[in-house]
């Protein structure tokens, strides 16, 4: 199993369209790359820690590569908006791609190189090394299943849509 960290805007939709993933092994919502020990969700609501909302995926390469799914990830958010995916704003819904294998930075600058050519202006994706990751309290994780009706910044048509894409795929 792989593990990539995708900080997609509010961790409770990127880890539900991540979760619709065939080959997506597990998913875990937390913060990433901030400046505190352990922080709990109310500081990094502050924005004042540094932490990204961010989604631990673990995945089978042997059924989805990593290529793909940064193209999900692209999909879900907009590249160029900075601080702010759909209606929510701040440092902690940065979007960023943090990895923990150099060996995944060729690939993934490579589908960066493809998506800046379809996006007007530059991509404000972070691309980092994982520096750290704490996992969000049991509240946040799997939110939208435990809440099929709660909030989210993504159109619920994506889930259906990247579920159809992973089963054609499949195929």
């Amino acid at each position: 199993m792989k593990e990539i960290y995708l900080a997609g805007g509010c961790f409770w939709g990127t880890e539900h369209l991540f979760k619709q993933v065939k080959g997506v092994t597990e998913t875990e919502v937390g913060f990433a790359n901030g400046n505190t020990e352990a922080p709990t969700y109310e500081e990094v609501y502050t924005d004042m820690t540094g932490y990204a909302e961010t989604v631990r995926v673990c995945y089978d390469e042997q059924v989805i590569e990593l290529r793909q799914l940064l193209n999900i990830f692209f999909i879900a958010i907009d590249p160029s908006s900075l601080n702010r995916q759909g209606e929510d704003e701040g440092t902690r819904y940065r979007t960023g791609v943090y990895y923990t294998s150099e060996e995944d930075l060729p690939i993934i600058r490579e589908v960066f190189a493809s998506q800046q050519r379809l996006v007007e202006g530059p991509i404000v994706v972070e691309l980092e090394p994982l520096r750290n990751f704490y996992p969000a309290d049991e509240r946040h994780q799997d939110y939208l299943d435990k809440n099929p009706g709660g909030y989210c910044h993504l159109p619920h048509q994506l889930f259906e849509f990247v579920r159809n894409l992973s089963n054609e795929v499949a195929k």
